[in-house]
């Protein structure tokens, strides 16, 4: 070949491969660190344009994965091969595709190799933090409410946000249509839909939805399972110091690979932020399908999606009476819908598969129920049960104690111990359950002591690692606890028959619960605050916050899933709490109950001197604070749980030091001579 012909053709390949460098597409995290750096500069224009830009990378980079593997998979095919070397030779073919797949669309793949740290943000959603906030400095308030709206779906604990996101729905120019998910996956929110319409009942809307809801979820699934066929990790082997042959390496690999797909059905259930899946996703689809057609009239394929859920949970009693129902109506027998079907073969072979891999690999697996093998429960809390509407259940609380499983049966109305208290409203009356309001629990004297108490102990922000204003900044928030009263008491600084009285009125608190709701239990503190909320001066006018926005106490509330995840940072070992009211000389301040939207009110009740609020702590009683928007709102905060590997530690340190004051107190009473002791 002639020299200049070569080196024309050399050069004209280096060419080449630069242009392809440079058409290359920019990893996401150089470009978010390009972000953050623009945001410590105040530069709010660059923030925009590298954040946005790094969030269609990122979905460009997997969206990119998926395709190629799906495309790969299917012309490359490893099923079905007797001779090994045909397998194998497969497997080479299909790592090739992919290779020269991805990087003729995203570049090296080496570029997008980010971690773990970055990816933790970008699946917390954190850039939608950054974006919010440039939009708002650049006046784009539209499209910062929609970033806003983004990140709070899945920090829904995040109080700051929770209060710029009520400020947005106050501006002007700024529209409901505004607040969207812009990372909603597809599946759940047209699920999410579809029950809101069918609570409406639009029957025949939500049948719509549903029947897309299963598209997208089926859809999500093969998207799911693709993405798994990447690097695994074996962190549970040591290659260095054992080097394994070829067949237990690709053991382990796989191995890894299908726990990665079996997860995939929690990882679809799971809401944004969120480490619980929603119990029985997946049937909750055919259970809400089979009656929303029974209800417009179609019933065959109400039949057919009755016989679908029975596939998830055989022998479901509800479920075989309504299909059983169904029959005499139609006068056929029906058929369960085949993507169902499929799906369970192909997860049922891969379970099978995985129980192999794990006795190989020497980790235990166990199988349990089918379905709950997948994140779903049989006796989960049901919500639509068949043709005659709404299946009644009665609430059960479990709790472990030392491995042991205690199931506490709900109930209230018990004795009240004390002749002074009453019960102004129950359960019913506040529209709820496990709900409560006694009146009299202290009388206006003890009222009195307890306040002038906390204006000598309490602090700014006591008990929320020093944050002023913890809830709202329009109200300063003080605290303390029983154990530093009892302390200051000690040292002279209060009277100790205050701090005293403190540790007494708290006690009878616990008494008066847990004798009230019946429980077969003992109740341990699991935190203790005598706390006051100030309105601000000159902060008060246009207020639309909240002194404590709607929460639950030992769950993470998630008004649009309607769902709250007894997950951490939530306080999850809390099984009952109150609220004593010391004073109701304030404007505003009222404790609101609420429904699990976080909007609607439920019960409202107006604090005054001696009246306490009793409540379970999960999500069947949302609740809130309004805005103190004059004066001073004093209460004694109470938390429980029946665990006592969570009790309250200064609670124990407190009754120490009232036990050795009382031992001090018989000997200065003589009723211990120090003669008898030597």
């Amino acid at each position: 070949m002639d020299l200049n012909l070569l080196l024309v053709l050399q050069l004209g390949g280096l060419l080449a491969h630069i242009l392809h460098l440079t058409s290359a597409l920019e990893p996401y995290d150089l470009l978010y660190d390009n972000g953050v750096d623009a945001f410590s500069r105040g530069d709010y224009d660059s923030v925009v344009r590298f954040m946005e830009k790094a969030l269609q990378t990122f979905s460009q980079v997997r969206n990119t994965k998926v395709r190629c593997r799906l495309k790969c998979e299917d012309q490359h095919r490893v099923d079905g091969f007797l001779n090994t070397d045909l397998f194998f030779s497969s497997v080479l073919r299909r790592a090739a595709c992919l290779n020269h797949c991805i990087e003729a669309q995203i570049g090296t793949q080496s570029m997008h190799k980010i971690s773990d740290d970055v990816l933790q943000d970008f699946h917390r959603r954190i850039p939608y933090n950054y974006l919010q906030l440039a939009y708002r400095k650049l006046n784009q308030l539209d499209k910062a409410a929609a970033a806003a709206h983004t990140y709070f779906q899945a920090n829904p604990e995040h109080v700051e946000m929770s209060q710029n996101l009520e400020q947005y729905k106050a501006l002007e120019g700024v529209e409901e249509k505004n607040f969207i998910d812009r990372e909603a996956r597809p599946h759940q929110r047209a699920f999410s839909a579809g029950v809101k319409l069918y609570d409406e009942g639009q029957y025949e809307e939500a049948v719509a939805l549903f029947e897309e809801a299963l598209t997208e979820y089926y859809k999500a699934d093969v998207e799911c399972r693709a993405l798994c066929e990447g690097p695994q990790r074996f962190e549970e082997q040591d290659h260095v110091l054992y080097r394994y042959s070829l067949f237990e390496l690709v053991s382990d690999h796989y191995t890894q690979l299908l726990h990665c797909k079996h997860e995939c059905v929690r990882d679809l259930a799971t809401r944004p932020g969120r480490l619980s899946p929603m119990e029985n996703y997946l049937p909750l689809h055919y259970d809400y399908l089979q009656f929303a057609y029974f209800q417009v009239n179609k019933v065959e394929e109400a039949l057919s999606c009755a016989l679908t859920y029975l596939l998830f949970h055989e022998g479901a009693e509800f479920m075989t009476e309504n299909v059983e129902h169904f029959r005499e109506m139609t006068g056929q027998d029906g058929q369960p819908r085949q993507e169902a079907v499929q799906y369970l073969l192909r997860h049922k072979q891969e379970l099978e598969l995985l129980l192999i891999g794990t006795e190989n690999m020497g980790v235990p697996y166990t199988e349990g129920n089918y379905w709950n093998s997948f994140g779903g429960r049989d006796d989960a809390n049901r919500i639509p049960s068949g043709t005659d509407g709404w299946m009644e259940y009665v609430p059960i609380s479990e709790k472990k104690n030392n491995s042991v499983t205690v199931v506490q049966e709900l109930r209230e109305g018990g004795p009240l111990l004390y002749d002074s208290v009453h019960v102004v409203h129950n359960s019913m009356a506040l529209n709820g359950t496990q709900r409560v309001v006694f009146d009299d629990v202290i009388s206006d004297r003890e009222c009195s002591e307890l306040k002038h108490l906390a204006h000598t102990t309490t602090i700014a922000g006591d008990g929320y690692r020093g944050k002023m204003s913890p809830h709202t900044p329009n109200e300063k928030f003080e605290g303390t606890t029983v154990l530093k009263t009892l302390q200051f008491g000690y040292e002279g600084r209060v009277p100790l028959k205050s701090a005293r009285l403190f540790y007494q009125i708290s006690e009878k608190a616990r008494k008066i619960v847990e004798s009230y709701f019946m429980l077969n239990s003992t109740l341990h503190f699991s935190y203790t605050h005598l706390v006051c909320r100030t309105a601000i001066t000159g902060q008060q006018d246009h207020r639309n916050d909240l002194s404590h926005p709607i929460h639950a106490d030992n769950c993470l509330l998630d008004p649009e899933a309607n769902e709250c995840w007894k997950e951490p940072p939530a306080y999850t070992y809390r099984d009952y709490s109150a609220l004593l009211y010391l004073n109701g000389d304030f404007e505003g301040g009222e404790f609101i109950f609420t429904e699990m939207d976080a909007k609607t009110i439920t019960a409202s009740i107006k604090p005054r001197c001696g009246r306490m609020v009793g409540f379970s702590s999960g999500g069947e009683n949302p609740h809130g604070v309004r805005a103190v928007t004059r004066g001073q709102r004093c209460a004694v905060a109470l938390w429980f749980t029946m665990d006592p590997l969570y009790r309250e530690m200064e609670r124990l340190q407190a009754d120490e030091v009232v036990q050795a004051l009382d031992n001090q107190h018989h000997w200065n009473q003589g009723q211990i001579n120090p003669k008898d002791e030597l």
